[in-house]
């Protein structure tokens, strides 16, 4: 009998979640769990990490934790020293966390671009940097980028920088790691209703200006992102590097 080989099965592999204790972040760690993957979470808040281990727990299923602000490369490299203690061998990376604000650009100051700049780009590069030391037979890392990698959003100046970059550095990456094994792609989601983006939605004229310009004519759902992410993590895109997937509703074609 021809038997076909689990494509998208994470059983065996160890993933890391930065921003992974709340929001979409939790949503795509619980996946990969769900998936057989031994998921890392990190985050800034002990609170929110242990709330999120707690929540897993009931599921019987298990998170571990490790406390990481990815604005500071300091602690990007200590929280690296305490997984790498526990897990030698990492195979996924989903560089999640991220920071957004809105504000006029004749407005918008140092201290929120270097704050922007450093969790939304800088950090990543730096997480990033330490995963792939870990990963020896080769891996995969996810970027989250944004509908404003590829479109011009007024006031989000700072954001659409950092998430213009993170398509600039997905693309750098796979072109230098691809010999080492690790894959790096991008995935960058329309609009999703989460703790970041709930001073948008709860504008009632801002949420009927974006649904008109979806055409699948919602909003996005967690669940519309982990399909995608699993594609990502597993053996069946093994041959994709380098590439920005936009999980939006048609967002970005119907410009």
């Amino acid at each position: 009998m021809v038997t076909t080989p689990d494509f998208f099965s994470l059983a065996g592999k160890t993933a890391l979640v930065t921003g992974g204790g709340r929001g979409l972040g939790y949503a795509m760690a619980l996946h990969l769990a769900q998936c057989g993957a031994e998921v890392w979470i990190a985050g800034r808040t002990a609170a929110t990490l242990e709330r999120a281990c707690a929540d897993t727990a009931k599921t019987g299923l298990s998170l571990h934790a490790a406390i990481m602000d990815v604005g500071s490369p300091d602690a990007i490299r200590s929280a690296f020293m305490d997984i790498a203690r526990t897990s030698p061998q990492l195979d996924i990376l989903v560089n999640n966390a991220g920071d957004e604000s809105l504000r006029a650009s004749d407005e918008v100051d140092e201290s929120l671009w270097n704050r922007l700049l450093d969790t939304n780009l800088k950090g990543p590069f730096f997480v990033a940097q330490h995963a792939a030391r870990l990963m020896t037979a080769g891996g995969s890392i996810i970027n989250l980028a944004s509908l404003t990698s590829a479109a011009g959003v007024a006031k989000a100046v700072p954001y659409s920088a950092s998430k213009s970059g993170i398509l600039g550095m997905t693309r750098s990456l796979a072109v230098e790691w691809a010999p080492r094994g690790i894959r790096v792609n991008a995935l960058a989601p329309g609009y999703f209703h989460t703790d970041m983006t709930a001073p948008f939605f709860a504008d009632t004229d801002w949420q009927a200006r974006m649904l008109a310009q979806i055409p699948l004519g919602r909003f996005g759902l967690p669940d519309d992102l982990i399909g995608p992410l699993q594609f990502l993590c597993s053996p069946a895109s093994a041959y994709i590097t380098g590439q920005v997937l936009y999980v939006d509703g048609g967002t970005l074609a119907a410009l």
